[in-house]
């Protein structure tokens, strides 16, 4: 019985505050061995995985939700405090709570664990980047604190491969008996925290400390830090476009070579044009594209390893609300930058019901990175490659002004749902974490990452509509003694001039009709669908670098712009619209959120086509 005993599973449970650096903990014990599912009843995600102990102890390892305190004011603190006390209905209680804790910052992180060692359940504290802790001049008696918290207390660097080989070690014999405090009962939380500090650590004073204040005197003052952010979204976006042009050449270079070998290999047919005209020429298009989104999100990961991300939402707090916006609303809306998906679902940390609702309908407007393919080929093939007085270049403006164009109009977006509504505050209470330089590893996983979940949409939703699409365009084929191009007898070509009525009035062709079909799925899906129409159309391209001069020769300047206007605001996301639907548990706000972005879409591309012909810049 007791062979058997040990070999079943142990089950633990990460428990820490936000940003403590417990999931990547969590990644270095379990690595892939990994499931992601939702918590029954609720839309918060549960991760759960498993990994085996040097000692040959397996482990099923839960990552809760993270949570500033167990008395819940949200869904995400709501699970992590049920499942903590073993109340959560269809989750077995864990056997081992492991308490994160950053060592950089445990004037904050001490609160929630005495929380947790109160719960009277098996734990283990871990002081996670403990070696950034040391670098500041920071001594914690691990002993000492483990005996006042009575559990053990263990350091790690999550961010090293072997950082965790003292909490494995731990993990082959975990501790069965609940902690016990050696503190007054009645003593104050904050007393006890200070009185831990004091006896526990010690800090000497330190010139980074002076040199921080300095840095934050600017970094977080109202006009000084606002011109300093807007100076660093002005260089990341001349950075987009200056830097990424030689690889996105040389990948370019690439994908025509491949095209055009498959070209000469195969004989003339359906099979060489699905396979160069559908396929290669649908994901090359897109693909061309990545270095630059790599570049936006180098810029973001650096931003927020350095520390500078949380202060510019302290900063940018007075401006939200003025608008009718709590500064909570600041981080999901900034990681919809890269994607409205895991923007709105990290409203659940927004107490408050109305801006929760207020955040989620404002997160589509965010410049997602599926964006960045379109404005990226729309740019390249309308704004002239020069610089301004020879430092700024143009294309990097224009990109820089309509991601600022789609921050505002959230902003007035947000003023006027909040109009003649009941005004409530929030103050923002954050953590601002030390400055630090970003470490290479996390920026290259980060990269890594992106660049994976970036060409797997290229494998699976844009080659696939690229077929789809290339079928459309392909069939029927023109009757007998048709003189048009081929295009215009196809199921595609039908349905474009279908749909032309409805778009002409802002300028678009037909062509682009069809592209916006498939950008349902997706956005960036637009750029690979044109690339196709025009293969089919009898256009000789197999790249991206022969589509743009196919669009400034064809289209308008008014048209691009019209073009580049409609993608601000334009509700083209399945995904987006489906998780809406799932974090807000009906289709109300679904039609919502369609119906305003579509008509703001329409409203903005059809100015921008009124003026932009006033000012001459029409079809000639």
């Amino acid at each position: 019985m007791d062979v058997l005993i040990e070999t079943l599973p142990l089950r633990a449970a990460l428990v820490g505050n936000p940003n403590c650096g417990k999931t990547s903990l969590f990644n270095l014990l379990t690595g892939s061995r990994q499931k992601v599912a939702n918590y029954a009843g609720v839309t918060v995600e549960r991760k759960e995985g498993r990994f085996t102990t040097p000692g040959g102890r397996p482990v099923r390892l839960l990552d809760l939700p993270g949570a500033y305190s167990l008395a819940a004011t949200s869904p995400d603190e709501a699970v992590t405090r049920d499942v903590c006390a073993g109340r959560y209905k269809g989750e077995p209680a864990p056997e081992l709570l492991i308490c994160v804790l950053d060592a950089t910052n445990l004037r904050l992180h001490l609160r929630f664990a005495l929380e947790v060692c109160r719960l009277g359940r098996p734990t283990i504290i871990v002081l996670n980047m403990l070696d950034a802790a040391r670098k500041e001049g920071l001594e914690i008696d691990l002993p000492r604190l483990s005996a006042e918290l009575g559990a053990p207390v263990v350091g790690v660097v999550a961010i090293r491969k072997s950082g965790a080989s003292d909490l494995l070690k731990l993990l082959d014999n975990p501790p069965l008996h609940a902690p016990v405090i050696q503190a007054d009962v009645h003593e104050e939380v904050h007393a006890t925290v200070r009185r831990l500090l004091t006896e526990c650590t010690s800090r000497p004073a330190v010139a980074s400390e002076a040199l921080e204040d300095r840095l934050d005197r600017w970094i977080l003052h109202p006009v000084w830090g606002l011109m300093i952010l807007l100076a660093l979204m002005f260089v990341m976006f001349q950075a987009v476009f200056s830097w990424a042009q030689p690889v996105m050449d040389a990948v370019d270079a690439g994908v025509s070579g491949f095209g055009e070998m498959i070209r000469q290999l195969l004989p003339d047919g359906l099979i060489r044009s699905l396979l160069v005209d559908g396929i290669i020429a649908g994901a090359g298009t897109v693909v061309v594209f990545l270095p630059q989104i790599l570049i936006l999100f180098l810029w973001i990961l650096i931003l927020e390893e350095s520390g500078y991300l949380p202060r510019a939402a302290f900063l940018l707090d007075r401006i939200m609300a003025s608008a009718g916006l709590s500064g909570r609303s600041f981080i999901p809306l900034l990681s919809s930058f890269a994607c409205a998906v895991p923007g709105i679902m990290a409203t659940r940390t927004i107490q408050n019901p109305r801006d929760r609702l207020v955040t989620i309908l404002l997160a589509p407007l965010m410049t997602c990175s599926a964006r960045l393919p379109v404005y990226a080929l729309l740019i390249a093939a309308f704004i002239p490659r020069r610089s301004i007085g020879g430092m700024v270049n143009q294309q990097g403006l224009v990109l820089f002004a309509l991601y600022m164009v789609a921050i505002l109009s959230a902003l007035g977006v947000a003023w006027v749902m909040k109009h003649g509504g009941a005004q409530e505050e929030h103050p923002l209470l954050m953590e601002l974490p030390a400055y630090r330089w970003p470490s290479l590893r996390n920026v290259a996983l980060g990269l890594w990452l992106r660049a994976v979940i970036f060409l797997s949409r290229v494998g699976s939703i844009i080659v696939t509509l690229s077929v789809l699409l290339w079928a459309l365009s392909s069939f029927p084929a023109p009757p007998a003694g048709a003189t048009g191009p081929a295009i215009d007898y196809s199921l595609a070509g039908w349905i474009g001039h279908i749909m032309l009525p409805v778009f002409a009035p802002l300028g678009f062709t037909w062509q682009i009709c069809v592209a916006l079909i498939p950008g349902l799925a997706a956005r960036e899906v637009a750029v690979s669908a044109l690339a196709t129409v025009y293969a089919v159309g009898g256009v000789d391209t197999d790249a991206a670098s022969q589509l743009i001069p196919i669009l400034s020769r064809q289209w308008s300047l008014a048209t691009g712009l019209s073009l580049m206007a409609w993608y601000v605001y334009a509700p083209q996301c399945f995904s987006t619209l489906a998780v809406i639907r799932r974090e807000t548990g009906g289709w109300k706000v679904v039609f919502q959120t369609a119906g305003y972005l579509f008509g703001l879409a329409y409203l903005a591309s059809f100015l921008t086509w009124r003026f932009a012909l006033a000012m001459g810049w029409g079809p000639s």
